[in-house]
């Protein structure tokens, strides 16, 4: 039968028009209002029109419902068709009135407006096919109340539709039994219904948005407005009688409508204002009142020693298209289990290190070396190693049975005690569905093996869970420049007061450095960025503000600067909290950590700083909002514990970094850096 075919390259043809005449009305619209704004090309300023015509195409969705017998006085097929689509054109003239900045206007449209269709294939009792495809066409007027509810481009429109059959057109086709191959087709049946309604009464309501194709302060003004109806059955039955007895004709018609208007009009013009001159005095503008001042630490020769309680990653990474173990970690043999220490990791060096930090990576680079030491210190310590990557479960596993076997050769572990297997995605992936941006970063830190133990000698305190880093490491040694020994350059104001603010440097030689811009009031910077290796000295500092109306403010501080240098005495304490991707809510798995084991070891009249960081993936904006989510969150909860233990001698110091390459901890080059990267570090210091 060809019903079927033909209703399918009917819908496809249906289909590719619509779009053609969208785009045929947008480029209309282009050439006209481009026209249009070539010959107004003026300074006079226009009001936006209030009355606008135009045109308006679309695709009509039709559906069939009930139910159709008799299809007219000579024909009344062998069974009812009861259900059926198809898709129509709709083409309009249009007049639209709605003030601007008003709610409330109205419109009209009066066209064609195709209402075809065709059933669903029904059998007969003697097993054949039949098929009936409706073309019915419409004058159709409709006028609607347009409601533009927040005053702006998106309105909502209803009203009555009354339109005029011009089209009642039908064909009927009787299939032949697929068991008699060999019987004579009946030609198809093309003729008129009978009883149909000459014209209908119904209703619709839709949506729509205007897009201005124009500028809005010309004469002549062009919008697009992409809309959207629906005109439910009520009214709209296309036969007016029912057929002969029993066969009760019960056809309706539900539609769709989805289409543009191309709509132009004429804006008045605004009469400008007559002038009376007059002298007009002199008006000196005003500096905006900024301030400015430097806060140089004294940082005397006295800095601290720091003692880092540092959490191990509990996650190793592999290289891409390898199932073996990254030249990256410390592979020791197994001679030199007996020689190994947690509390002596300087022995067993990486080969390649990052540019910063490198204490804290030769620990991270020693993970599998301390996950095998404590196994066998601990034999009842049982691991899950859980291999991810994108090139598929079987490699994973590989992944995951190198670890295995070097913890089995090297540190002799029970083989029984390790379970491994193979997945695509680790359990906590980086990498987001739908996630389009930065994926080759987000995959790589996706492809590792996770160490997951349920055994309290293995993770860290109070915890569980495949994301749980390894129990720390605690490291002796001399800290970095701490955050409280910056400069920091203050501009109180200059927020509002400047589009952007930089600083001027001279030392007493008249040699000049420059920084900037900056936007936010408050700028802190390491002292080594000024003096580099010079242990003091005496500079002027000059803060150039550019203000909002193209003025220059200057303002000059004189300084004196220390550079900060590391000393023998032990003093500080530093532990640190690790988040996974794009999470700031995961310090909560932390709250027991940070209130029973970091807050009790606040020093008396202390001072804790916090600073959040991120990696360098995603935006700097969100990175930056990020990490100071994750240093409040930390910060919360150890005020929290502080004051719950009656204390009130604490100062706090909280700071977010986001991906500042400058202060980040780590690099950012490999994925096991990013991760460490996307950290809190609690600095407790005590009283000086």
């Amino acid at each position: 039968m060809k019903a079927k075919t033909n209703f399918t390259k009917g819908s496809e043809n249906s289909g590719s028009k619509f779009p053609r005449i969208i785009r045929g009305l947008i480029i209309s619209g282009l050439i006209l209002t481009s026209v249009f704004a070539s010959l107004t090309a003026q300074d006079t300023q226009y009001t936006r029109p209030s009355w606008w015509f135009g045109a308006a195409a679309g695709a009509n969705f039709n559906y069939y419902r009930g139910s159709t017998q008799e299809l007219n006085d000579a024909l009344t097929v062998p069974s009812a068709f009861h259900k059926g689509s198809g898709v129509g054109l709709y083409l309009a003239p249009l007049l639209e009135f709605h003030k601007p900045d008003k709610r409330f206007g109205f419109m009209i449209q009066a066209g064609y407006d195709n209402r075809k269709g065709t059933f669903e294939q029904i059998m007969t009792s003697c097993n054949c096919p039949t098929d009936l495809s409706a073309k019915l066409s419409y004058l159709t007027i409709e006028p609607s109340l347009r409601l533009a509810p927040f005053k702006g481009s998106f309105y909502l429109y209803a009203g009555p539709r009354f339109a005029f059959n011009m089209s009642k057109e039908f064909t009927y086709q009787l299939g032949i039994n697929p068991d008699f191959p060999d019987q004579i087709q009946d030609a198809d049946v093309t003729a008129d219904f009978s009883k149909m309604q000459k014209s209908v009464f119904s209703m619709q309501i839709g949506a729509g948005y205007d897009i201005s194709l124009s500028r809005e302060d010309k004469e002549w003004q062009s919008v697009l407005s992409p809309f959207v109806s629906f005109q439910p059955y009520f009214g709209q039955d296309p036969r007016s009688e029912v057929g002969a007895p029993g066969n009760y004709e019960t056809w309706n018609l539900t539609t769709v409508r989805v289409g543009a208007a191309l709509k132009f009009g004429k804006g008045k013009r605004i009469e400008a204002p007559v002038v009376e001159m007059v002298p007009v005095p002199v008006v000196v503008f005003a500096a905006p009142e900024v301030k400015f001042s430097v806060n140089s630490p004294a940082n005397i020769p006295v800095a601290r020693r720091v003692r880092e309680t540092f959490p191990v990653r509990n996650y190793i990474f592999f290289d891409e298209g390898s199932t073996s173990i990254s030249g990256r970690y410390v592979l020791i043999t197994k001679d030199q289990v007996k020689d190994f220490k947690e509390d002596r990791l300087e022995v067993f060096t990486p080969k390649q290190l990052s540019g910063r930090s490198h204490r804290q990576m030769t620990v991270y680079y020693n993970v599998l070396n301390i996950l095998g030491d404590r196994m066998g210190r601990f034999p009842s310590a049982v691991v899950r190693l859980t291999g991810a990557t994108m090139e598929g479960k079987d490699n994973g596993l590989l992944m995951a049975q190198s670890v295995k076997k070097y913890l089995v050769d090297v540190f002799n572990i029970d083989p029984k005690r390790i379970n491994t297997e193979g997945r695509i995605k680790p359990r906590i992936p980086s990498e987001q569905p739908g996630g389009t941006k930065e994926l080759a970063l987000l995959r790589e830190g996706d492809r590792r093996v996770s160490v997951w133990s349920e055994s309290p000698e293995i993770l860290m305190e109070y915890q569980t869970g495949p994301d749980v880093p390894l129990k720390p490491v605690e490291i002796i040694g001399v800290q970095e420049a701490p955050l409280d020994s910056y400069v920091t350059l203050s501009a109180e104001g200059a927020k509002e007061a400047f589009n952007s603010w930089s600083i001027e440097i001279r030392d007493e030689k008249g040699d000049l450095q420059k920084l900037g811009p900056f936007t936010d009031d408050k700028v802190t910077i390491p002292g080594n960025t000024i003096l580099g290796t010079r242990p003091s000295g005496d500079f002027k500092i000059t803060m150039v503000g550019q203000a909002k109306d193209d003025k220059t403010v200057t303002k000059e501080v004189p300084v004196h600067l220390v550079l900060w240098t590391p000393s023998e005495r032990e003093e500080g304490m530093r532990y640190s909290v690790i988040f996974e991707f794009n999470d700031s809510k995961a310090v909560a798995t932390y709250e027991k950590y940070l209130t029973e084991i970091v807050a009790p070891k606040i020093p008396q009249n202390g001072t804790v700083i916090i600073h959040g960081h991120t990696d360098l993936i995603g935006d700097e904006v969100n990175n930056q909002e990020l990490s100071v989510a994750r240093a409040n969150e930390v910060g919360n909860i150890l005020k929290s514990a502080v004051s719950k233990a009656g204390r009130t001698d604490v100062k706090y110091e909280i700071y977010g970094f986001g991906e500042d390459e400058v202060l980040s901890p780590f690099e950012n080059k490999f994925p096991e850096e990013r991760f460490y990267n996307r950290t809190v570090i609690i600095d407790l210091i005590p009283p000086k």
